[in-house]
């Protein structure tokens, strides 16, 4: 299964594991109102409350360094 956001995959994995968004909240050990905003794709949530939700899944996200390739 491909997943473009971190909110379908959220919204996924939840229904995968048969939970509720109040479960999910619950589990995490964060809001209600944050699962909510994240399976809606709201642009501007706190990464660690992310993760917080991801690792219940075995998932975390961060910052990405990138390669240049190029050199002038």
């Amino acid at each position: 299964m491909e997943y473009s956001t971190i909110a379908s995959y959220v919204k996924a994995m939840r229904k995968r594991y048969n939970l509720t968004q109040v479960d999910l909240s619950q589990k995490s050990g964060v809001g209600l109102r944050f699962v909510r905003d994240l399976e809606q794709g709201k642009q501007t949530l706190r990464m660690d409350k992310i993760n917080q939700v991801l690792r219940l899944f075995g998932s975390e996200v961060g910052p990405v360094k990138s390669v240049n390739t190029f050199e002038p």
